[in-house]
């Protein structure tokens, strides 16, 4: 007898550290999914428990620098069985409407390459319907159509896992409508803390354009015509030469996009945002300082 809800032919690769809050509530929606993958990097809490006792297969990954990361490493080295794969956080659900969608794609022979999701964006415990915070990036993709951007080479005790970088595809883009559940249980002080981080990286990624007019070796071209991460990419390499950047957008999150709607959370979601992009810029002109002292020391 064949079974009556088959498993659809996908990999789940779902990236983590020391997520066993928020992992339970991913890993149960993730039934439809053939295989699930869980990419941890040693974490020090319960989240490799968590995952085997529900079924995922746990693959330890240690970073050494450079290039590939977490998502990308997994690509490379672990057999991909499934013709396609679909990538996940561990402060992400997949909601059944968004499960219907892969399962018809999935099952189309004619499917194009990638598809981009929408991140729909949880803060505080509010779903966030304004402010303009909730982003598509590619998440599902066939098997080998596709590689993550390699924009710098991170040291080894720096971030082990794609942040921002994107997949580059070789074929057609997709969309589909029903956003991901993006949620983190884990408090306000583990959100800004992690983006202290990211704003370090994303310091460097600007420095190295601003110097050399390219973001990295294989990356997404900027296009304001293009699709949403094309597009994306487009803006910010406009934006990032701006004065006054932090505010420009605390005003496109709060004021255009309508985050004065979502009352005092979204007032502190656009505080946050702003907040981030100066301590990019803050970071940036380090880098940009180092340079010149560099160029003085060497002109001596």
């Amino acid at each position: 007898m064949s079974d009556p809800c088959p498993k659809l032919p996908l990999t789940v690769l779902l990236a983590a550290k020391n997520e066993a809050v928020n992992l339970p509530r991913c890993l149960a929606a993730l039934g439809p999914a053939q295989r699930v993958v869980v990419l941890d990097s040693h974490s020090t809490d319960a989240t490799a428990e968590i995952a085997r006792a529900q079924g995922a297969e746990v693959v330890q990954f240690d970073y050494r620098g450079g290039y590939p990361k977490k998502r990308q490493w997994a690509l490379d080295h672990l057999p991909m069985d499934t013709p396609w794969i679909l990538f996940l956080d561990a402060d992400e659900v997949v909601p059944a409407a968004l499960w219907a969608e892969i399962a018809a794609v999935v099952r189309r022979p004619d499917a194009d390459a990638a598809y981009l999701i929408r991140k729909g964006f949880h803060f505080l415990g509010r779903r966030m319907r304004h402010g303009g915070f909730s982003h598509a990036a590619v998440l599902l993709l066939r098997t080998g159509q596709g590689r993550f951007e390699h924009l710098f080479d991170d040291a080894a005790d720096s971030l082990d896992m794609e942040i921002h970088e994107r997949v580059v595809v070789r074929g057609r883009i997709g969309t589909l409508s029903t956003p991901l559940i993006h949620e983190d249980f884990k408090g306000l002080e583990a959100y800004i803390a992690r983006h202290n981080k990211y704003s370090t990286w994303e310091a460097r990624v600007r420095h190295r354009f601003l110097t050399s007019g390219r973001y990295g070796e294989d990356t997404i071209e900027p296009r304001l015509f293009g699709n949403s991460q094309e597009r994306r990419r487009f803006l910010k390499a406009l934006i990032i030469r701006l004065p006054f950047e932090p505010w420009i957008w605390f005003g496109y999150h709060y004021v255009l996009r309508l985050g004065f709607l979502e009352g005092r959370t979204g007032l502190i979601a656009c505080q946050i945002r702003a907040s981030y992009i100066a301590q990019v810029r803050a970071k940036l002109y380090e880098l940009q300082l180092k340079d010149q002292r560099l160029k003085a020391g060497n002109s001596d």
